[in-house]
């Protein structure tokens, strides 16, 4: 069994600006904040993502990683540069990257389409190894990750040695379908997605999901993962800060258990 701690996701409250995600983060007991790309770090800004890194050491909190959305094959090359220069400023040696292109299920692609979103991944492996970092790819429906036949197929063709995959559970995912997951794909976890939804996304307090993500996070393996591996709470019932609140308790309690 893996030792997590817990961290939280900033596109959980999208609508805060960093100070008050890490005002939050910090008031609550969390260790890590992945940064978003989409709002609060955006790639390129390096000033921002400098002060961004400052803050939150200065809150004693750790940069877990940086959350980019990249989609592989759909970038430049100079897209690629500005995610990885913005990852040094923030002072992480993570980068969370999306596996296929955007909003499409792996059933859609042809073998000659899998075979460039592939090359793109491994590329962006290569990349990062020159920076001294590693990847996660992104466990996420609609993406190459949508299936767990569909991602064993990726970690089978994609052997570097600092690629990873997150993991989180398809909303509704029956609790049986997700230790199979896990226990299929576990020697490759960097990171873990916290959150309880219903198969129709309705959003659920975590309590009500607290032995399902205790189970899950027994049944993870030790792994080739030498870093810090986080919790990390992403979204919550009615993007409530209060909630939040109630959901970082139950997470910690969940992590100390295991």
């Amino acid at each position: 069994m893996r030792v997590f701690e817990p961290g939280l996701c900033s596109v959980t409250f999208r609508s805060l600006p960093p100070q008050a995600v890490i005002d939050l983060a910090a008031a609550n007991g969390i260790r890590a904040i992945e940064w978003g790309a989409d709002i609060h770090v955006p790639p390129g800004d390096l000033a921002n993502a400098s002060d961004v890194a400052e803050r939150t050491a200065q809150a004693g909190l750790t940069v877990s990683s940086y959350g980019s959305y990249i989609f592989a094959p759909d970038y430049s090359r100079e897209d690629l540069t500005a995610v990885l220069e913005t990852a040094k400023a923030l002072g992480t040696g993570h980068i969370r990257i999306w596996p296929g292109h955007r909003k499409r299920p792996s059933t859609d692609y042809s073998s000659a389409e899998r075979r460039t979103a592939t090359a793109a991944l491994a590329e962006i492996a290569s990349r990062a190894q020159d920076y001294g970092m590693s990847i996660g790819l992104e466990y996420h429906p609609n993406s190459l990750t949508d299936t767990l036949p569909s991602a064993l197929q990726l970690a089978q063709d994609l052997d570097a040695p600092n690629l990873f995959f997150y993991w989180q559970p398809a909303p509704g995912l029956p609790l049986e379908k997700a230790l199979a997951e896990i226990s299929a794909l576990g020697s490759r976890i960097c990171h873990l997605h916290v959150f309880a939804w219903l198969t129709d996304a309705n959003r659920l307090p975590l309590a009500e999901r607290a032995d399902y993500w205790r189970a899950c996070i027994e049944a993870l393996p030790e792994n080739g993962w030498t870093k810090s591996a986080y919790a990390m709470l992403e979204f919550v019932k009615d993007d409530d800060a209060n909630q939040f609140a109630e959901d970082a308790v139950v997470l910690r309690r969940i992590l100390q258990a295991s």
